[in-house]
This record gives structure tokens, C-alpha cells and sequence, in this order.
């Protein structure tokens, strides 16, 4: 796999039953990867590895006085700088693709991950986790499985270089092959301490990411109630709590440095002090004694790589764990195996048909607009999502029927083409207004007619004038990242004008208009009705506005339909309905006569009408 072919085809199922696992899935799915990194890092070491024995011989070369063989050792030098070089550049190329492909494999699984549990995520995990595993985790993934590949080349061109020297000086060779293991494990004791510093550096920096993200997220609701300065004060103690793990972390990698430095020079200071004695003897040569000592000093390159290996498996072991947390979660508790993806014995997609909600009772008829009055905000959540089917994290229960087919039964996307479902706070990627509205669609509705329906006149304007000079289409204009240049109504109204434009066969709004004023949720009442007219829609609100364009209302209380009528038949017979459509209290419900009640209702109802026509 190379860079240009990102992203995969399909990224292929991990084994995330824990972090070292998943790093082991991750390499051998790149095993062709490592295997090229693997063999260009063989020539450069050994190419390193090889210029002490040429100095060595060249030095021999000279005492001798031998210049056809001084002028060999000359090649043979010029053949060690090319494989220095050569493997080299495609060491770091190779290496680099590795990284980088592994890095867009994790992203690819956590991105279809999130896709599979959608809004449900943030409410499994913790935002600024998702944000901490799909960014700096991913990079500290891609690292280690990267460096495996040198650091095996690594091992390998030592063990090249001790051999060597046992057979070119076995003398000294026999010093060095005692070392050099020495040299290598010397840091093992070491490393438990510094991966688990490591590991709480990791957790308070996710912690504090975790943190912050929420904090801008609920940025606006902090600065309403004067929170700012707490959150603020909380921010700053995580961020000195990761500075102290991170201080703590690095105390103990630079003991682990210091250690990789003085005891190769440990070893350097003996083979001096023994090939100094042994060339004194005539025991060996000096070219030979130049060899040894020069390999010596260049084995502290190949060296380093044990302790860039231990770092990044420190670093990515609990970022791989972080990350395989993720992709093990599934949306359906007991759900049966293959019904979420589809399987063979899915049922055929229905073409239309009522849309029953078993567990509530609610029955939104083909092609009429139904709107549905909850009491409790939450229960309304949960219910659009069950409307939707394949529900997140739901119990074991019926499934919503569409045209008497379960929608459980039929795969995911196959659910999510026949039901759309807008929740309170859908989100806008930043990019033009073009590309917000590019998703799957129908074609029957143009992103015109959606903008006017969603009374978005306003929000075009807006966009165009904050454009850069030459802009004239705002279509062209650019949202920034979650609409936050928009107010909560702009949002509101871009997010359902987006809706709109999909034009499912059903289409099921929970709390559309909450951000806007009455006279624009008026029009867009009847913009909706007007719009989806012939099409099944569902809205889950509490406004009058809303409620008199409805075909038909269902009044949910304690989980179960409760009254099924037209917004005015039921202001005029139900309380449970008018208590919470006209938010009256207790003792007004017990004072005053329902007659008056429903008189001033729907009067107050024929006003705001008026209001609304003569706008």
C-alpha cells in the first residue's frame, strides 16, 4: 500500500480485544510494508556498519604500503557511502509510508466506527476522548508500527558487527560480543517505570483533552451562567497535572538516555584499553585495532533504536488500548449477530407504508405529517432514535415496523436510506454551503426549495456578506467548523434545510424549530407541510405553531400513546395535552374550565395565525 492509494478499500476488521493486539493486526495487515523498510534498513546499517573494517584495512593498507590495495579499500568505501545513502532515503521513505498508512488505517476504522454508532457516541465516550484517540493516538499507532521495521534492522546490523569483529579480530571481538548484550538490556529494569509514567501522562493529557473539548463545545451555555472562569480554573489544574506526569515521564527517559550513552562509552573505554595492550603485545594489528574501536563508536547508532522502540511502545500501548476501546463498542445491546450489517436472510426493503413504534405505540400514517407532543424532552430523544431503528446502546425490544417490516432486520444503511432522523443538535462540517448539502439524495427536492422551506433567506445573507471579495453565489460562502459563525437558529434552519434536501421516504425532526422565534417557526411549519406534502413525516415538538400543521397529533405520556387527534380536538378534550402544549400549572389546571381553557387556547391559536399571514 502506498500513500497514493489511501485512503484503503477497506480497512478489514481489527483484532481490538486490547492495545497489544491491535498494534500486532496493525502490523501484520502491513507485513509487505515493514518487509521493504526492513530490507532498506539492513543496507544502511550494514553499509555503517561496514566503513570501520574498510578504515581498518585501509589503515593496514598504508603501514604496508600497498597502494593497489589501498586504492580497493577506496572502492569498497565509495560501495559503503552509496548503500549508506540509498538505504538511507528509502529507509525514511519506506518508513515514513508505514507510518502514514497505519496512521489512515486507525482513522478509516474509528471513521466508520463513529458512522456505524453515530450520534450515540458522545454518549458512550467522552468527545474529547474521540478527539484524543482520532488525533494524537492515531500518530503514536503509526509510530510504532513504523519503527519496528528499523528497529529489526537495527538488531540485525549488530549482530553483523559483532560477528564481524569476532572473525576480522577474535580478540577483542569476544570483549565486544560480551558487551554488546550487556549494552542492550541494561534498560530493561528500567522500563516498567518509565511505561507506566508514561501511562499516566497519556491518561491525564486525555483527560485534560477530554476537558477542554467539552468546554468549547458547551461554550455558549458556560458563558450564559458566568461558568467560564470555573471551567477555566479547572482546565488550568489538568494542565499542571500533565505537566508534572510529563516531567515525571521524562526524568526517567532521560535516565534511560543517559544510561544508553555511558555504558557503550564504558565499552568503548575497554576495547581502547585491551587493543592498546594487545597492540603493544603484537597481538594485533593497529589497522585491526582501528576497526574495532571505529565499529565500536558507530554501534551506538543501531543502538539507539532499542530505545526508541521501548518509547514508542510505551507511548502507543495505551493509545492503541484507547483506540481498540473504541471499535469495540456496538450499537445494540443483544442484538443479533449480522442484523446490523445485513445478512442473508435480511428482508426485502419496504416501498413505502406506515411507520409503528411497538414499544410507544405511536403510528405515523404513509404519507401524512405527524407530529408527536412528549412530555419529557429526553423520552422525545430516545424516541426519534428508536424511530429511526437499530437504536444505540438500546435494551432487547420490538423493532419499529415500516410497512410491517422490522427495520431492525434490515442492514444499517439500508435503515438509514428510508429514515432519516434529525436530532435536537445536528452538526455542520465546516466547508461551503455547496458541499453541505452534496449528501444522498433524491433529486426531487433542489437545495433552493429546502432553503426557502427552512425560511433560510436570512442565513444566506449572511454567509454571502461574510464571504471573501469575489464571492457572489452563496452557495459558494463558507460555514466554519460546527456553524459556530452562525446563531443556534441559522443552524438550526441550514441543519433542517439539509434534511429536507435528502427527502426520505420518512423523515423524523426532533425539536426543528426550538432556536427560532414564532413568526419564522410559522413559515416554516407551513413550509414543511408544503414541502413534504404526499411523504411520511414525523416531528417531535410541543409548539402550537408546529402542532396546528400537523395532519395528526399522538400525545405520548409515561412512554405510551395516549390520544390521538387533531391539535385542536385535543386542546379541547385532553388535559395531559394542554398541559404540556400550553405549559399550565397545577392550579391553573384545577381552576379553570376547560371550555374557557380551550377557547383562549385555540383563539390565541387563530391570533398567532392572523399574525402569521398578514407577515
Amino acid at each position: 500500500m502506498q500513500i497514493s492509494d489511501l485512503p484503503y478499500p477497506d480497512p478489514g476488521e481489527p483484532d481490538a480485544r486490547s492495545g497489544p493486539r491491535f498494534l500486532l493486526w496493525l502490523g501484520r495487515n502491513q507485513l509487505g510494508g515493514q518487509l521493504k523498510s526492513f530490507a532498506w534498513g539492513v543496507l544502511h546499517f550494514c553499509g555503517v556498519a561496514g566503513l570501520p573494517f574498510a578504515v581498518g584495512l585501509g589503515v593496514e593498507a598504508v603501514v604496508d604500503r600497498d597502494g593497489g590495495r589501498l586504492a580497493q579499500v577506496g572502492l569498497l568505501l565509495l560501495a559503503f557511502g552509496v548503500a549508506i545513502s540509498l538505504g538511507d532515503t528509502m529507509l525514511h521513505r519506506t518508513a515514513v509510508t508505514n507510518w502514514i498508512t497505519a496512521a489512515a488505517r486507525v482513522q478509516q476504522l474509528l471513521a466508520r466506527k463513529t458512522a456505524e454508532l453515530g450520534s450515540a457516541l458522545t454518549r458512550r465516550v467522552a468527545a474529547g476522548e474521540v478527539v484524543a484517540v482520532s488525533t494524537g493516538d492515531v500518530e503514536k499507532i503509526g509510530w510504532f508500527v513504523e519503527a519496528v521495521s528499523r528497529f529489526l534492522a537495527a538488531v540485525f546490523s549488530i549482530v553483523v558487527i559483532v560477528v564481524g569483529m569476532l572473525v576480522y579480530a577474535p580478540a577483542l571481538g569476544v570483549v565486544v560480543a560480551v558487551g554488546v548484550p550487556v549494552l542492550a538490556l541494561a534498560v530493561l529494569p528500567l522500563l516498567p517505570h518509565a511505561t507506566k509514567r508514561a501511562d499516566a501522562q497519556r491518561e491525564k493529557a486525555g483527560k485534560a483533552t477530554e476537558l477542554a473539548s467539552d468546554t468549547v463545545a458547551g461554550l455558549r451555555v458556560l458563558r450564559g451562567i458566568g461558568g467560564e472562569e470555573l471551567f477555566l480554573g479547572r482546565y488550568r489544574e489538568a494542565s499542571q497535572a500533565v505537566r508534572r506526569a510529563a516531567v515525571r515521564s521524562a526524568r526517567m527517559w532521560a535516565l534511560i538516555s543517559a544510561v544508553q550513552v555511558l555504558l557503550p562509552g564504558l565499552l568503548l573505554l575497554a576495547v581502547v584499553w585491551y587493543g592498546a595492550t594487545l597492540a603493544l603485545e603484537g597481538r594485533i594489528a593497529v589497522g585491526e585495532l582501528v576497526a574495532v574501536f571505529s565499529a565500536v563508536a558507530l554501534m551506538l547508532y543501531p543502538l539507539r533504536h532499542f530505545e526508541e522502540i521501548a518509547m514508542a511502545y510505551s507511548f502507543s500501548r495505551p493509545s492503541a488500548k484507547r483506540a481498540a476501546r473504541v471499535l469495540t463498542l456496538t450499537r445494540t445491546e443483544g442484538e443479533p449477530p449480522g442484523t446490523a450489517a445485513g445478512s442473508a436472510d435480511a428482508p426485502e426493503p419496504p416501498q413505502g407504508g406506515d411507520l409503528y413504534d411497538p414499544e410507544s405505540g405511536v403510528l405515523a400514517p404513509e404519507g401524512l405529517l405527524t407530529a408527536v407532543v412528549c412530555g419529557d424532552p429526553d423520552l422525545a430523544g430516545r424516541l426519534a432514535e428508536r424511530l429511526g431503528g437499530h437504536p444505540a446502546g438500546a435494551a432487547e425490544g420490538p423493532s419499529v415496523l415500516l410497512g410491517g417490516v422490522a427495520l431492525g432486520d434490515l442492514p444499517l444503511e439500508t435503515a438509514r436510506e428510508l429514515v432519516l432522523v434529525q436530532d435536537k443538535d445536528p452538526v455542520l462540517l465546516s466547508g461551503t454551503l455547496r458541499e453541505l448539502f452534496d449528501v444522498p439524495a433524491s433529486g426531487q427536492v433542489a437545495a433552493g426549495e429546502a432553503l426557502t422551506a427552512a425560511q433560510c433567506g436570512d442565513v444566506l445573507d449572511a454567509l454571502l456578506q461574510s464571504a471573501p471579495e469575489g464571492v457572489t453565489d452563496p452557495m459558494d460562502a463558507r460555514i466554519t467548523e460546527r456553524g459556530r459563525s452562525l446563531s443556534g437558529g441559522q443552524r438550526q434552519r441550514l441543519a433542517l434545510a439539509r434534511s429536507l434536501v435528502t427527502d426520505p421516504a420518512v423523515l423524523v425532526l426532533d425539536e426543528p424549530t426550538s432556536a427560532v422565534d414564532s413568526h419564522t417557526e410559522a413559515r416554516i411549519a407551513e413550509g414543511v407541510a408544503a414541502l413534504r406534502a404526499g411523504r411520511t413525516t414525523v416531528v417531535l415538538a410541543s409548539s402550537p405553531l408546529l402542532l396546528d400543521r400537523a395532519d395528526r397529533v399522538v400525545l405520548v405520556h409515561e412512554g405510551q400513546a395516549a390520544a390521538v387527534g387533531s391539535h385542536r380536538e385535543l386542546l379541547s378534550r385532553d388535559r395531559r395535552y394542554r398541559a404540556v402544549v400550553t405549559r399550565e400549572t397545577d392550579e391553573e389546571r384545577g381552576t379553570a374550565e376547560p371550555e374557557a381553557l380551550s377557547g383562549l387556547d385555540v383563539g390565541g391559536l387563530e391570533e398567532l395565525s392572523e399574525i402569521e399571514e398578514s407577515a
